[in-house]
């Protein structure tokens, strides 16, 4: 008989294992799911963000503030080896006015090769 956990004691993990199991099947190479192996998949994701959270707390400016910010985060997936896989994910903070300036300088410089190789594209078509 499979032991429920009673409310008063504390869970082994606190992810929700249901959503777990969502995000696993939907890899395609996935095609059923061991119980052992969801556990154990949300276990080391929970001690995962644990040790994120608790290493960008530490290098970060959460000390001074007592809090962890998205900073801190964002500032340890930079700049830490271990975590720089999440610098997509975390990525620095930055002023929309001045993202909105990145992305005109990107179009200015990349419109007239991109124009152009469009050009020959459509040409090569008709013919």
């Amino acid at each position: 008989a499979e032991m429920a956990a009673r409310p008063s004691e504390p869970r082994l993990v606190s992810l929700p294992l249901s959503r777990i199991r969502v995000i696993m099947k939907s890899s395609p190479e996935v095609s059923s799911i061991n119980q052992d192996a969801l556990f154990l998949t949300a276990k080391a994701t929970e001690l995962f963000v644990q040790y994120l959270a608790s290493y960008s707390y530490k290098h970060g400016r959460g000390k001074e503030k007592n809090a962890l910010t998205y900073t801190d985060l964002s500032h340890t997936a930079e700049e830490c080896e271990t975590f720089q896989f999440l610098a997509d994910i975390l990525p620095k903070k930055i002023l929309a006015s001045k993202y909105l300036k990145m992305l005109e300088k990107e179009k200015r410089d990349g419109e007239v090769g991109e124009d152009d190789d469009e050009d020959e594209e459509e040409e090569n078509e008709d013919k």
